[in-house]
């Protein structure tokens, strides 16, 4: 039978219809975040939108994202890393006995300072099967962007960056504003600059300095220095990591974010693999076919 699933973020949510064999046969998608979700009426948005497929008679859905967050539909406490798809199906949680089940999330830490994600476990587990790796890095670009160390099948632990969320503060609400174009499409020739200016010192403070100046003398134009400070920005981020040209690397993200990790990854002569939105509904069927192995599909 095919199940439901549901990725539901902060500010959009999209749902699937996946065939045992892991097909999509249908995909949804609505601006109904969980911010936009009044208290106590996640229940009705899902009826709303996923209603007619789950009039099935017991069909199953599994939900994943910021709905298990505190701010959610319910809470989900996150299962510890290091883990696999197993142990994440055994920290589903039931929302709707035998019917919808959340997914929990996955938590490390570092020195004592705890990581967290939300949704991103899902998409590491579907590329694993859609790319046949269990060993390599994973990224995951968004407004905080994921580094996923991965061996054995198993997720080990992350690092979190906010290179998204900075890039929008430092284009709209810093004296950047007044010199960059922060919805400028990618200019590969300048972004490339500001990668290469991040490996060169002077720090990321210092550095991003620069995306002023050189606006103020006129040699990059505000298109040109939104991609030098996304280059800025993303080169600090690849800077932390130890990568090599034997590393494999997989990006999962949309593609106008990927496609930025992946040029500053050639620079270390790294070509790493690429995959969008299905990723999302492989980790899907994965977890569920994990919870079926289990025979405790949803609680």
């Amino acid at each position: 039978m095919a199940f439901v699933a549901v990725d539901w973020g902060t500010s959009s949510l999209r749902g699937a219809l996946i065939a045992d064999d892991g097909r999509v046969l249908d995909e949804r998608h609505a601006p109904r975040g969980i911010l936009s979700v009044p208290a106590g009426g996640f229940a009705a948005v899902f009826d709303e939108l996923f209603g007619d497929w789950m009039a099935v008679p017991e069909r199953r859905c599994l939900v994943s994202g910021m709905a298990g967050s505190r701010q959610g539909w319910i809470e989900a406490p996150y299962c510890p890393c290091p883990a696999d798809a197993a142990d994440l199906a055994r920290h589903v949680i039931p929302v709707v006995a035998k019917r919808i089940a959340m997914v929990p999330g996955l938590s490390d830490s570092h020195d004592g300072v705890p990581d967290v994600m939300r949704g991103e476990e899902v998409q590491i587990f579907g590329a694993m099967q859609l790319t046949g790796l269990a060993d390599g890095v994973f990224v995951l670009p968004g407004t905080h962007n994921k580094w996923v160390r991965v061996q054995g099948g198993r997720v080990l632990g992350f690092r979190t960056f906010m290179t998204g969320e900075f890039y929008a503060l430092l284009g709209q609400h810093s004296i950047l504003s007044r010199t960059i174009d922060p919805d400028a499409p990618l200019e590969a020739e300048t972004f490339a600059q500001g990668v290469s200016r991040s490996t060169q010192g002077g720090g990321l403070l210092h550095n991003a300095f620069g995306a002023r100046t050189l606006g103020l003398f006129e040699r990059m134009s505000a298109a040109q220095l939104a991609s030098y400070l996304s280059g800025l920005l993303i080169g600090e981020e690849l800077r932390s990591q130890t990568l090599d040209a034997s590393a494999g690397v997989v990006l999962i993200g949309a593609p106008a974010l990927t496609a930025r990790y992946a040029l500053a990854l050639e620079g270390l002569r790294i070509t790493p693999r690429v995959l969008g939105a299905e990723a999302t509904w492989a980790g899907a069927h994965a977890l569920h076919t994990a919870l079926q192995g289990t025979d405790t599909s949803c609680p």
